[in-house]
């Protein structure tokens, strides 16, 4: 996977407060309502380029990729 790269970006704290709350709102992080918003901006002016990747979807992934393994069907839970 190609590395991502990291930038420095100093906001008025009033908008990286609305910022925040905008993301919160649609289950995203600051960072990536950011990229979000960059890349519509780039897409509605035509200056997205097509070897872009697409953007992962909302919300955090499924437990399921998150381990690497497969969660037990229900009714399965170990006792404890």
């Amino acid at each position: 996977m190609t590395e991502r790269k990291s930038v420095l970006l100093r906001l008025d704290p009033a908008v990286h407060d609305a910022l925040a709350r905008w993301a919160n709102d649609e289950l995203r992080s600051t960072n990536a309502q950011i990229e979000f918003l960059l890349r519509r901006a780039l897409a509605d002016a035509g200056r997205l380029p097509g070897r872009a990747r697409p953007m992962r979807p909302r919300g955090r992934p499924p437990a399921a990729s998150r381990s690497g393994t497969r969660p037990p069907p229900p009714g399965d839970d170990p006792p404890g």
